[in-house]
């Protein structure tokens, strides 16, 4: 019994590392671009516009 509860505490942490570090992984993400109609679209900030060839939020 002392094993199935260590192993379920292993699972949870590998998954909330898993978790914690894809979220550095999305925010690295950079979209290309020529102006900043190939942007996203917001009606609320963040505002996107084409920086240096790269959609970034102001």
């Amino acid at each position: 019994m002392i094993m199935r509860k260590n192993m379920v505490q292993i699972l949870s942490f590998v998954h909330a590392l898993i978790l914690f570090l894809s979220l550095f992984l999305v925010a690295k993400v950079r979209t290309p671009c020529v102006s900043d109609d190939d942007c996203l679209e917001a009606f609320l900030p963040p505002i996107w516009k084409c920086v240096h060839n790269f959609c970034e939020n102001i």
